[in-house]
């Protein structure tokens, strides 16, 4: 992709993928998933406004969008997202940003930058292989420790609902009203659905 302003648009442009980080969650609807997100993609100038399905998006997160450019009357330039899943960020700067933004309960901006400065690169695999060793940080306690590693479990699991039904041919929009409906089970009840 060239530096631009605008994103390329041509009604016989394939499906395409993109990568940023959310900047701002302008729409997020709890019941159907639909969201509307301005994302900073790199090469780009302008934020890009993204439209999908997702069951929780927090700025601060990177998405991972694959879709098409379409052209709104009314909101003019959009990349329409058939598959919007959240990845895990590689830039320190990301992992920061990404641990922040209060998707995992427990961690704000500030000790988000605490785990990051503690950790580095390794603070996804400390979180939930060795969750013990957040309680070398000053400021923690056991409380928190055990706040963290299960929201971040809870994050875990829906990643990977969400992956098993997409990987099984499910739409995203769909995926998230399955979720919504048999939660943690949702992996069990759709295998039940296939095996039958």
């Amino acid at each position: 992709m060239n530096s631009q302003t605008n994103p390329p648009h041509n009604a016989d442009n394939p499906l395409i993928t993109i990568q940023g980080s959310i900047e701002r969650v302008t729409f997020h609807s709890e019941s159907s998933g639909f969201c509307v997100l301005r994302i900073k993609v790199k090469n780009y100038r302008e934020l890009i406004t993204v439209i999908g399905s997702a069951v929780s998006v927090t700025a601060g997160e990177y998405v991972e969008c694959l879709g098409f450019w379409t052209n709104d009357r009314q909101h003019g330039q959009q990349f329409k997202a058939t598959v919007l899943k959240i990845v895990a960020p590689t830039t320190l700067d990301g992992i920061e940003k990404y641990l922040g933004s209060g998707m995992v309960k427990g961690i704000g901006p500030h000790f988000a930058k605490k785990l990051v400065k503690a950790f580095g690169e390794l603070v996804f695999d400390v979180i939930e292989q060795s969750p013990e060793r957040l309680l070398e940080l000053p400021g923690i306690g056991k409380k928190r420790q055990q706040r963290v590693t299960n929201a971040w479990s809870e994050q875990k699991i829906i990643r990977e609902i969400m992956v098993f039904l997409q990987s099984h041919g499910v739409g995203t929009s769909r995926s998230v009203r399955i979720y919504k409906t048999y939660g943690e089970e949702a992996i069990k009840k759709v295998r039940e659905i296939l095996i039958s």
